[in-house]
């Protein structure tokens, strides 16, 4: 294992503190830097609140501010924030206005939520969730309850974020969000393992001239292991899988995310979605909001995913809204 830390058991804390000591605008309560917050929550606003593991960044931790989320609780790489942790982030963000939390379908997650929700209720404060599950390759159609969250999630914060910045309560805020929820379709391919700090070795072996479409964010299965292809075709493979479950029409718009997963290139994100927008333009699809990048990560894993958001009117307003968090900045069209 070569990484740039001290004793791995401090690997979660310490990236915390430099955070922290990088971003005023981001805070932690109840003594628990785990528990990060907005400085400042904004007054009658509803509350927007993630979480999960850590080893994911930018995801949960990078989209904490001005028009996304306002607080989210971490636990350590690749384990669920508890549900303690969870009310504390929420008693923070709560304005009264009451609170949605936005999180990926884990086992882990879902458990401490709801009990979470449960421990909001007691405190009487309003709390109501909404699950991504946006990976094609976990589960098949009819079974979307199985599914994954995975980089789509991204959307569904975008969406939230925007619509709780305009004012609109917390059911509208939950409307806007199920349905960037239905509308949103992702698919990933891993080329190589990561490696958990604590743990010091690959969490999977994979060949050097392999890939593995359809792999998790945390090494789970994906649906095929085949010899490594050029990006083009592979594209056209995992695009596929999306246009096989939206009904998309000639002259729709999409949002499109190309999300690298640790340690691919930027440059060889741009290639991935250079074939995505040629094959949006072969179906007079018109692509309205891009991101090329990292936006959830699984530590150092070489791969990509690509998620797809087909717009209707408001869902292309909430995207092209302005959003300015520590990792994540996008200026209103």
């Amino acid at each position: 294992m070569k990484k740039f830390l001290n004793d791995p058991k401090n690997f979660v804390d310490e990236m915390l503190e430099g955070i922290y000591l990088a971003n005023p605008e981001v805070t932690y309560v109840n003594d628990d830097k785990r528990c990060y917050v907005k400085t400042n929550p904004k007054k009658g606003k509803v509350g927007i609140a993630t979480g999960g593991g850590s080893g994911h960044l930018p995801l949960f931790l990078g989209y904490v501010g001005e028009g996304m989320l306002d607080g989210t609780a971490v636990g350590g790489v690749f384990q669920s924030p508890s549900a303690e942790q969870m009310l504390e982030v929420t008693k923070h963000i709560d304005q009264g206005a009451g609170v949605l939390y936005i999180y990926g379908n884990y086992t882990g997650d879902i458990i401490n939520f709801d009990m979470a929700t449960e421990l909001s209720d007691l405190e009487d404060i309003t709390v109501k969730s909404v699950v991504g599950n946006d990976d094609v390759a976990s589960s098949v159609v009819g079974e979307e309850h199985k599914r994954r969250g995975v980089a789509g999630i991204f959307f569904l914060y975008k969406a939230a974020g925007a619509a709780a910045e305009e004012g609109m309560s917390l059911d509208e805020v939950v409307r806007v969000t199920e349905k960037a929820k239905e509308r949103t379709r992702t698919i990933g391919v891993a080329l190589s393992s990561c490696t958990i700090p604590e743990v010091g070795k690959p969490s999977f072996e994979i060949g050097a001239d392999e890939m593995e479409i359809g792999m998790g964010i945390h090494g789970e299965n994906g649906i095929s292991r085949k010899k490594l292809t050029p990006a083009d075709p592979l594209i056209d493979e995992m695009m596929a899988k999306i246009y096989a479950e939206q009904d998309y029409k000639a002259g729709d718009d999409v949002a499109v995310l190309v999300n690298g997963l640790g340690a691919t290139p930027l440059e060889e994100l741009y290639i991935l979605f250079r074939r995505v927008s040629q094959l949006m333009s072969e179906r007079n699809i018109n692509v309205k909001h891009v991101w090329v990048g990292e936006f959830a990560t699984s530590m150092e894993m070489a791969g990509a995913s690509v998620s797809v958001l087909h717009l209707n009117a408001e869902l292309d307003r909430l995207m092209g809204a302005k959003a300015n968090t520590p990792f994540f900045k996008h200026f209103a069209k």
